[in-house]
C-alpha cells in the first residue's frame, strides 16, 4: 500500500470477529484491509483454550449471552450458526473434538484457527497490516460515508470503517481502549465496562489459601443465575469453570452462594452414619464425599469433631449447610489481567441487530467484543465473534 490508499472496507483489529468481518466483505468482491498494532493476528486465539481453542459451542444461543438488551444477538446468532463455523473448520480439515457442554475444540493447535481465518482473507484478496498503529481516524469533509485513517505516515481511507478492536482483557497480549475511544469519538453510547469470566479475590483472613490446588463440584448463584461446574480454590480467592461463569454474574458487593455438595444431601449421609452406629466423627464421615483438607477447614468452625453418634439430627443437619449454604462476598477480582472477556461495551442501542452498523453513523460497524453482547464460558463468545463479525461483512 502506498501513503494514501483508498479500500472499501478497513477493520481495524485483526482478532476472531474482525478476520471474520474481512473475509466475508472480501469473498463479496469488496476490497478490505485488516489493521492491527500487534506483530501477529489472532494471539487471543492462539492462547484459548490452552492452545486448542474452544472455537464455538454447539448448544450456542441468545439465553448463553448478556447484555442490556438481551435480545440484540438473535438476529446474528440465528444467520450464523455454530453449524456453519463448524463446516469451515471441517472444509480446512482441521480435526476436533467435543468435550463437555458442548464445547467444540481443536484436536491440534489453536494456530489452525488462525490459520483459516488468514487463509481465508488470502483468497478474497483481503490486505492485512500487522503493526500499524492507529493516530487518529476522523470522517472525511464533505462525505457522509468515507473515512480517513491516519497511520502516522501513511492514509487509508474507506468507504466502510469496522471496529473489531476487542475488550480490555489480557492487556499483556495488547488489548487496549483503543476501539471505545473511537466509538466515543463518533458518538456512540457505552455501558460501563468490568472484567468477566474473571477469578474472584477473597479476603485473606479468612485463611483460605490454605485449600490452594483443592478442586471440587459445586453450584454456585449469585443474582438469580447459578452454575454446576468445577470450583478451584486458589491462593487468591476462587477460580474454576463456576467460578468464571457466576463472575459475569457479580457486582461488587454481592454475595456469592456457594453449594461445595451439589449431586449428594449431606445431612441425610450424616444421619444415615448416625442410625448406622457409625463410631467416626461427622469430620471423618464427610472425608468420603470431600477433599480431607476442605472438611477440616470446616471443621473448627463448624464443631465437625463431634462423633456423629453424639449430635441430634438437627445438629447434623446444621453442619451439612455449612457446606451446602457456603455465603460470602469476594473482596473483587483478578481484573482484566486475568479475564477472558470484558463485560459492556458499545450500547447494543445505537447499532442494527441485523448489520452491526451504528444507526447515527452511516458506514461505522462495531462486532465482537467490542460491543455489549457478552457470552457464557465455553465457546460462547467465539461464536458471538464468528456471527457478529459475518454480519457486518455481509454489508460493509
Amino acid at each position: 500500500m502506498s501513503e494514501r490508499d483508498s479500500v472499501d472496507v478497513a477493520v481495524i483489529g485483526g482478532g476472531a470477529a474482525g478476520l471474520m468481518c474481512a473475509m466475508t466483505a472480501g469473498a463479496r468482491g469488496r476490497s478490505v484491509v485488516v489493521l492491527d498494532h500487534a506483530d501477529r493476528l489472532g494471539k487471543k486465539i492462539l492462547i484459548s483454550g490452552g492452545g486448542r481453542c474452544n472455537f464455538t459451542n454447539r448448544d450456542a444461543g441468545p439465553q448463553h449471552y448478556r447484555s442490556q438488551n438481551p435480545h440484540f444477538c438473535r438476529s446474528a446468532l440465528a444467520r450464523y450458526a455454530p453449524a456453519d463455523f463448524l463446516a469451515l473448520v471441517e472444509r480446512h480439515r482441521i480435526a476436533w473434538h467435543e468435550k463437555t457442554l458442548g464445547q467444540l475444540f481443536c484436536d491440534g493447535s489453536a494456530k489452525e484457527i488462525v490459520a483459516l481465518l488468514l487463509a481465508e482473507c488470502a483468497a478474497a484478496g483481503v490486505m492485512i497490516r500487522t503493526g500499524a498503529l492507529i493516530a487518529g481516524v476522523e470522517r472525511i469533509a464533505g462525505s457522509s460515508r468515507r473515512f480517513a485513517i491516519d497511520l502516522g505516515g501513511s492514509v487509508v481511507e474507506a468507504t466502510s470503517l469496522v471496529l473489531a478492536t476487542g475488550g480490555l482483557s489480557i492487556p499483556t497480549i495488547g488489548a487496549s481502549d483503543l476501539g471505545y475511544r473511537l466509538a466515543r469519538q463518533f458518538g456512540l453510547a457505552m455501558v460501563a465496562t468490568d472484567p468477566a469470566l474473571v477469578p474472584f479475590i477473597l479476603r485473606a483472613d479468612g485463611g483460605y489459601s490454605a485449600l490452594s490446588g483443592i478442586a471440587v463440584p459445586a453450584r454456585v448463584a449469585c443474582n438469580g443465575e447459578s452454575f454446576d461446574e468445577a470450583l478451584l480454590f486458589t491462593h487468591a480467592g476462587l477460580s474454576g469453570p463456576v467460578i468464571l461463569q457466576i463472575s459475569s454474574c457479580w457486582n461488587h458487593g454481592d454475595e456469592v452462594a456457594i453449594d461445595l455438595l451439589p449431586s449428594a444431601d449431606g445431612a441425610q449421609i450424616l444421619i444415615a452414619a448416625k442410625r448406622g452406629g457409625s463410631p467416626a466423627t461427622i469430620a471423618r464421615v464427610l472425608h468420603d464425599h470431600l477433599p480431607k483438607r476442605l472438611v477440616q477447614h470446616w471443621a473448627g468452625p463448624h464443631d465437625l469433631e463431634r462423633p456423629v453418634a453424639r449430635a441430634t439430627d438437627q445438629d447434623l443437619a446444621r453442619a451439612a449447610r455449612a457446606f451446602h449454604a457456603w455465603t460470602l462476598v469476594p473482596s473483587g477480582t483478578e481484573g482484566y489481567r486475568k479475564a477472558e472477556v470484558t463485560r459492556g461495551g458499545i450500547d447494543t442501542a445505537g447499532l442494527s441487530s441485523k448489520t452491526m452498523e451504528a444507526r447515527a453513523v452511516p458506514g461505522l460497524y462495531c462486532v465482537g467484543e467490542i460491543v455489549d453482547v457478552t457470552g457464557w464460558l465455553g465457546g460462547y463468545n467465539f461464536q458471538w465473534a464468528w456471527a457478529s463479525g459475518h454480519s457486518a461483512g455481509e454489508v460493509a
